[in-house]
């Protein structure tokens, strides 16, 4: 089971990876959205905003998300780690149901560019 430290490098190194796109991935990253990501098998939640092409983690706290984030991902830590280290899809991940991804209808297609 992956642990906190581990979900919240695999979150540093997704914002990077993020953060060196270009093309339609970089348009799609260059969204302002809230952005939490509930790790289901810690019952932790990582909080904070998509800005600027990269995601700033703010805020780590047990639990479920506090407040309703504009994008939500819920996953269990070894899955976080797996997608970010491409050991994982993220289409067949998400069509299974081990990763929960809700949002608006238009950040959602905005969001396929990404994932």
């Amino acid at each position: 089971m992956a642990t906190i430290e581990e979900c919240r490098a695999a979150l540093d190194k997704l914002s990077d990876s993020m953060g060196r796109a270009e093309g339609d991935v970089r348009a799609a990253a260059s969204m302002e959205r809230s952005v939490s990501c509930h790790i289901t098998d810690l019952d932790v939640t990582f909080a904070g905003r998509l800005t600027g092409g990269r995601i700033d983690v703010r805020d780590t706290f047990p639990g479920p998300p506090r407040e309703k984030a504009q994008i939500r991902l819920a996953m269990t830590g070894d899955d976080l780690v797996a997608l970010v280290g491409g050991e994982l899809h993220f289409a067949r991940a998400w069509a299974s149901g081990r990763v929960r991804l809700e949002a608006g209808l238009r950040d959602l297609f905005q969001l396929r560019k990404l994932l």
